[in-house]
């Protein structure tokens, strides 16, 4: 093996076969991240909706070139515009990345909805936020999704092993 493969998997995360364990989450730590989440969310929609521009521009291009065929791409914009694509995608990941290390998930981009791993009457479970919302108001079973969400009550994932509410 070549000494610049070697040192590339050297770079990579060790597989230990172990799964990670989800942070749980009380509804408190869930909401202090909320600012956080909506700033990196709205980047990250931004993002995407612009890195779809320009991949419709490509494809554009690519329809125009085919279909009048013969004719000289625009290389240089073409190559500007590929950078752009590039930086912006590379934003895009990052900003999921950071999502991603506070434990939460996403759970639908387009709509901004993002789950925390918690736990409500001794059961585990995802609190649900959507972005626009001011607080976490609602939770839904692992199984279910964001058609299963319910409110949330007082004593509800106040901490990783609330209680369960008489």
């Amino acid at each position: 093996m070549a000494d610049d493969e070697r040192d590339e998997r050297d770079d990579e995360p060790e597989d230990d076969g172990e799964e990670r364990e989800e942070k749980l989450f009380n509804r408190q730590e869930a909401e202090r991240l909320l600012p956080l989440l909506e700033t990196l969310l709205t980047t990250v929609r931004e993002k995407k909706k612009h890195t779809e521009g320009i991949d419709q521009e490509f494809s554009q291009v690519q329809n125009r070139i085919l279909l009048y065929g013969g004719i000289v791409p625009p290389y240089g914009y073409l190559a500007d515009k590929k950078l752009e694509r590039d930086t912006c995608a590379a934003a895009l990941r990052e900003a999921l990345a950071e999502i991603e290390r506070t434990g939460c998930v996403v759970k639908d981009l387009d709509l901004g909805l993002v789950d925390f791993r918690s736990i409500v009457n001794d059961e585990h479970v995802y609190l649900c936020w959507k972005l626009g919302e001011e607080r976490i108001r609602y939770w839904h079973r692992l199984d279910e999704g964001f058609a299963g969400r319910k409110p949330l009550g007082s004593a509800d994932a106040s901490s990783p092993d609330a209680p369960k509410p008489n």
